[in-house]
């Protein structure tokens, strides 16, 4: 991914359901059309994430790994 988010919540070792809680939080925080990651070690967020962005109507960009290995998920603020 080139673009790199304009925000990067640190959800390492919050239990579900805390990082989708702080992706709802923080969203507005990202201007529309910017991108906002979630650092989350928890297992749920791999499904969680991309399902709030559908039940939310953003776009879900992908995961990859924060330099310490721990899973980024990604989202574009679409409205």
């Amino acid at each position: 991914m080139s673009e790199q988010p304009l925000l990067e919540l640190d959800c390492r070792g919050m239990p579900c359901p805390r990082p989708i809680i702080e992706l709802a939080r923080h969203l507005a925080d990202v201007a529309l059309g910017g991108l906002l990651a979630v650092v989350a070690e928890d297992p749920a967020a791999r499904a969680d994430v991309p399902a709030w962005c559908r039940m939310r109507g953003q776009e879900y960009v992908g995961a990859d790994t924060a330099a310490d290995g721990v899973a980024r998920y990604t989202v574009r603020r679409l409205s």
